[in-house]
């Protein structure tokens, strides 16, 4: 037997609520029969709010007993609402899924397989890149997340708005396998200080925190995710120190 569901909800001329959208889609899809009551006016919004005594639309009724907003209806149907206070680990993992697919299409381009070293050398690097541009794009609120747990910034606040900088920056050079010189000691330092910033505030002190990692608004823990941006860093610059020595000696032998 198909159920029925009625849904009020806002479309004005300006405004449509994409919650409304999205509770609409959900009884749809579920095979209710649907009858869809568009509230068109601030006036029908906050009539409709005084007579059901409810502070927010969209509102589902099925069946003559009310449920709710979009929120109320996904817990009707036995599925999984998101809470936003929740930390996850999802950004930084899309981060690295990301820059990881791109390090193997470059060198699928460039050397006709997905799979070189230049490929884990793309990753590192791109990912610190995409990292950095995470943490500029609200450079103030990461700088506060940051002093938080990291050592040099609670000795030095500045640092907190240099780091991003000299993530991105570190992280160009190295992609372009340029001024190995700057780059790497860069990344040294900020990886290094960032690495016993983590280990200390996680392992040590057992602090709860959030990771300034991928910017300032983030609910990622504080952890292992982490201490391997920071980890990454440090292999990369050794990496290439180790293969910028070996070069130098390769071409004083010929």
């Amino acid at each position: 037997m198909t159920r029925t569901a009625i849904i009020h909800r806002m479309v004005m001329p300006t405004h449509t609520c994409p919650w409304g959208l999205k509770a609409r889609h959900l009884l749809k899809s579920r095979g209710y029969r649907l009858e869809d009551h568009w509230l068109t006016t601030r006036d029908e919004i906050d009539a409709f709010k005084a007579e059901h005594g409810v502070a927010t639309t969209p509102q589902v009724f099925i069946d003559g007993q009310r449920i709710g907003g979009h929120d109320d209806l996904r817990r009707f149907l036995g599925l999984k609402v998101r809470d936003p206070a929740a930390t996850t680990y999802t950004p930084v993992l899309v981060v690295f899924l990301t820059t990881a697919v791109m390090a193997a299409m470059l060198s699928l381009t460039l050397y006709g397989t997905p799979l070189t070293v230049r490929t884990g050398e793309w990753f590192i690097a791109l990912s610190m890149m995409v990292l950095g541009m995470l943490k500029l794009q609200n450079i103030d609120s990461f700088s506060t997340m940051f002093l938080n747990y990291d050592l040099l910034a609670k000795r030095w606040v500045p640092y907190g708005k240099v780091y991003p900088f000299a993530e991105f920056g570190a992280g160009a050079m190295m992609v372009a396998g340029v001024m190995t010189w700057l780059s790497a000691p860069i990344a040294l330092v900020i990886g290094g200080i960032g690495a016993v910033s983590v280990f200390k505030a996680v392992y040590i002190d057992k602090r709860e925190l959030k990771c300034a990692c991928v910017g300032g608004d983030s609910n990622v823990p504080l952890g292992f995710l982490s201490l391997t941006e920071n980890l990454m860093m440090i292999a990369m610059a050794v990496w290439m120190l180790v293969m910028e020595f070996t070069g130098s000696l390769a071409s004083m032998t010929m």
